[in-house]
């Protein structure tokens, strides 16, 4: 079969691409921009893609175009095939149909974690010689790819990102309500994807939706400490609950006793197993308990996925360091929601502070936000963004054609915040503020504009 995948240049649909290709289908694909990691996997595996959405790629005549949900009505390409009558369908009905239908799936989903999470349940997997299949939404750096196929026999374990955004122009459901889990994580749940959505109420029913799709015999595996999840769960739930997150005088949950790069899991008082690593921040050791339960349902036991955490690398674009330059670090980050990029920067902070508590102050952390992401473009979470960068020493954002001011969002940080209208700008901003032993995190859902190779260059060429 050949397949053309409209939107390919996306982490979902790239996984997908990749998929297809190593079950022997031919594929190509299109997309607006396709920029790393995902251009340099599909260059990898050989498919071709083209820039852009000319309708002169009906020309191509594939079995079947797969349609991501970046396609809207309007776009050249679509409105092409649609007037031709050419079979279409979405990225998570191919998927579900062709890959996901004999096999147990585990999805992750939530506001946030959810890549990290997955990659690091497809790692405990592998770990216990499962041979798991895996879509990613990111290159985990165990792997160095974001998907595979794995064993593939029935019932074969299967990790996938459970992403509530919608499926496609032509069906608004949640993409998750596709791949009927029977392990099914919710790690938290926030008011995210203000373009869809109307308020947190709207995000709830389509987490109630996927519940509804877990079956009796399956397993919720279930952040403890989230209010959003419990409404979800108050309306109907039909599975065995593993919580995690909980309290330590509380029975039958899962919990962490320790700082984050080194802690104990218990359940309960009772402890299963010990997580040694250099993932930062309470919110990966949360990740890493929900990781846990969800192994445990296909027989994993806690011990075994504690050890395998201590050999898990992360994601890139998850506190990836990109170089260094007169005694500069940059890093780059793909937090793009204010709780998310809170979370990084407390981790970053948490860990700079215990490497230096015998040697003098910590280095400064200069943040460097893209406000990219549909929700954050609306303005939708404008007012949070001081509250989001306040544990950096300086703050650096990049105003562009939003509808609303970056500067007047962030004047409660006075003098620690300067906005740029363009990303020469901002690069220039963040080389002159600078100095030696400072840690920079650039934040974007992105390519940011290069943004981390052109620090790298300015401070390179710095007198």
């Amino acid at each position: 079969m050949h397949l053309h995948i409209l939107g390919i240049g996306g982490t979902f649909m790239g996984g997908l691409a990749a998929l297809a290709c190593e079950a022997g289908h031919r594929v190509t694909g299109c997309d607006a921009g396709i920029y790393p990691p995902m251009s340099e996997q599909l260059r990898a595996l050989g498919i071709e893609f083209i820039e852009g959405w000319g309708a002169d790629q009906l020309a191509i005549a594939p079995d079947v175009f797969v349609v991501g949900n970046v396609v809207s009505r309007g776009n050249p390409l679509m409105e092409a095939l649609l007037d031709a009558g050419r079979p279409y369908t979405s990225g998570p009905q191919w998927l579900a149909e062709q890959v996901l239908q004999p096999r147990h799936v585990l999805a992750v989903a939530g506001t946030h974690g959810k890549t990290t999470t997955t990659a690091m349940l497809a790692w405990i997997l592998e770990q216990a010689g499962l041979a798991p299949g895996f879509l990613v939404g990111g290159v985990p750096l165990n792997f160095g790819r974001s998907a595979r196929l794995g064993g593939g026999g029935p019932r074969s374990p299967f990790v996938i990102e459970a992403d509530e955004y919608d499926t496609a122009l032509f069906d608004k459901r949640s993409k998750f309500v596709h791949y009927r889990p029977r392990t099914a994580v919710l790690n938290n749940l926030e008011l995210d994807h203000a373009d869809i959505f109307p308020d947190l109420a709207a995000i709830e029913t389509q987490f109630h939706h996927l519940v509804r799709t877990v079956p009796a015999s399956g397993r919720l595996v279930v952040n403890a400490r989230d209010a959003a999840l419990a409404r979800v769960l108050a309306r109907g739930c039909w599975s065995e609950v593993q919580r995690f997150g909980t309290k330590r005088e509380e029975p039958g949950g899962l919990c962490a006793r320790g700082d984050a790069q080194a802690f104990d899991v218990l359940r309960g008082s009772l402890r299963l197993g010990r997580v040694e690593w250099g993932l930062l921040g309470e919110h990966n050791q949360l990740n890493a308990l929900a990781a846990i339960g969800a192994a445990e349902h296909v027989g994993v036991a806690p011990e075994l996925a504690c050890a395998a955490l201590g050999r898990f690398e992360s994601v890139r674009r998850r506190l990836e360091l990109c170089g260094e330059a007169a005694g500069v670090k940059v890093y780059d980050d793909f937090a793009h929601h204010p709780s998310a990029m809170r979370a990084t920067l407390d981790g970053l902070r948490r860990k700079l502070e215990k490497d230096a508590a015998a040697g003098g102050p910590p280095p400064r952390i200069l943040a460097v936000f893209e406000p990219r992401s549909n929700t954050m473009k609306l303005g939708t979470m404008k007012a949070q963004l001081p509250w989001a960068l306040e544990g950096a020493d300086l703050a650096f954002c990049l105003q562009g054609d939003y509808g609303w001011s970056a500067r007047e969002a962030l004047a409660p940080l006075g003098r620690k915040a300067c906005v740029a209208d363009a990303v020469p700008a901002l690069v220039d901003a963040v080389v002159r503020a600078a100095r030696p032993g400072d840690q920079v995190l650039c934040m974007s859902n992105g390519s940011f504009g290069g943004i981390h190779a052109r620090l790298l260059a300015a401070l390179a060429a710095r007198p």
